[in-house]
């Protein structure tokens, strides 16, 4: 009787030296999404030896290791299923109303005459597109994903690409009212405003994003989440590649659908920001002036308040694949829920971007209400004179915009005020 508890305590010991000798190694992270947030449900510590591990068709848990430690993120899953459904189901519903009605308006009485009208068509198909996949992260949040593996590619993969097309199309917005700014005029042909150059600049806009969005089509596949046993959407990456490819991918996105829009932002909104204040202490529309810059101010300070709480929540987790950071359950689920609330934060956008870029224009607030006098006799009550005249966010010049802002052209630049 008494050998029996001296062997258990060797096997404890043993045990205990091998997860104490190979914690470091170790310590590996399963993403998995739930309505579109990259989440770490079932972070666990799994303390292997992968010098002797020739498992490479899979970086699942299921096939490290013979310890595993397991972080219950059960509280996080309770509060993915309350908590972003109720998000995404606003988003949802605003987001489809302001995106609708611009392509509509677009598409059946507003002429493309600008680049940037152009830019916006394409952002709000991109909003569209990224908000018709959150119905299947709600669902997935609550009951599991239930749809397929094929579906759980494509969702994820019009997700990052819809998603990374809007962060590219902002920053082409911002480029295209800096050059109509530096080349003096919104309607010069030295725009290069030509058909063939409008298809070229979206193709290359879109082509970028298409090609963030082919590892999701790639690695995205559906998993039992041995914890709930539920299946789930998430990326699982071969072995020999796994953290590598997480962390380049993370950078990468975050580069392109942040950082770059970012710095294209503050560069070109700047640079028409200073034209502005010098046009008003110039005295040309002071006050329309002064009102276009904090129509500015608005654009980069909401895609700073919507999108950097989450880039910054993805380069840490980015950090913890490298340097493995995340050594306690606690954090890990605190880092799991500021993923949540931030993604949820950036998705936002999509109801925002309608906002900022259209129905702050004077010219596309014109084609609303006679939207509605022709919908409703009530839009008898609309009166044209009583518009203000639009001042271009694009400017002409000190001079030029005074005469040229107030001629009523309902051609004009969508993004004016």
């Amino acid at each position: 009787m008494s050998s029996c508890p001296s062997g258990n305590n060797q096997q404890s010991a043993s045990l205990l030296w091998t997860a104490d000798s190979s914690f470091l190694n170790g310590v590996s992270h399963h993403k998995q999404i739930t309505m579109g947030v990259l989440l770490e449900y079932e972070h666990d510590y799994q303390y292997h030896d992968h010098d002797n591990d020739s498992n490479d068709s899979a970086y699942d848990e299921d096939y490290f290791g013979d310890l595993h430690t397991v972080c219950d993120k059960q509280e996080v899953r309770s509060f993915a299923g309350v908590f972003l459904p109720v998000i995404y189901t606003l988003a949802l519903v605003l987001g489809l109303a302001g995106n609708s009605l611009v392509v509509f308006i677009y598409l059946s009485h507003k002429r493309l005459r600008t680049l940037t009208d152009v830019f916006i068509l394409n952002l709000a198909f991109a909003d569209l597109l990224l908000l018709f996949t959150l119905p299947f992260w709600a669902a997935d949040a609550v009951n599991g994903w239930q749809i397929g593996t094929a579906a759980c590619k494509i969702t994820s993969a019009l997700y990052t690409t819809n998603f990374s097309c809007s962060m590219l199309l902002l920053s082409c917005i911002s480029i295209d009212r800096y050059r109509a700014l530096a080349k003096g005029s919104a309607h010069t042909p030295a725009r290069n405003n030509s058909r063939k150059h409008r298809i070229i600049m979206c193709l290359v806009v879109w082509g970028i994003a298409i090609v963030l969005g082919l590892p999701d089509m790639v690695f995205y596949t559906v998993r039992v989440q041995h914890s709930s046993e539920r299946y789930t959407c998430r990326a699982v990456y071969p072995h020999s590649m796994a953290r590598a490819a997480k962390a380049t991918l993370e950078i990468l996105e975050v580069s392109l659908s942040f950082i770059l829009p970012f710095l294209v932002m503050m560069f070109c909104y700047c640079r028409v920001g200073v034209a502005l204040s010098q046009a008003a202490t110039a005295g040309v529309h002071g006050g329309r002036r002064w009102r276009a810059f904090r129509v500015l101010i608005a654009v980069v300070g909401v895609f700073l308040l919507t999108q950097l709480p989450y880039n910054v929540v993805k380069l840490i987790k980015t950090l913890d694949v490298i340097y493995i950071l995340v050594t306690e359950c606690d954090v890990s689920k605190n880092l799991d829920l500021a993923n949540q609330i931030t993604e949820s934060l950036a998705l936002t956008h999509c109801c925002l971007n309608p906002v900022l870029y259209v129905f702050i224009g004077s010219s596309f607030k014109m084609h609303i209400i006679k939207l509605a006098k022709h919908w409703s006799q009530t839009g008898r009550g609309y009166r044209h004179g009583n518009e203000q005249p639009a001042i271009e966010i694009s400017l002409k010049s000190a001079t030029q915009t005074h005469t040229n802002s107030s001629s009523g052209n309902e051609d004009t630049s969508t993004f004016t005020i």
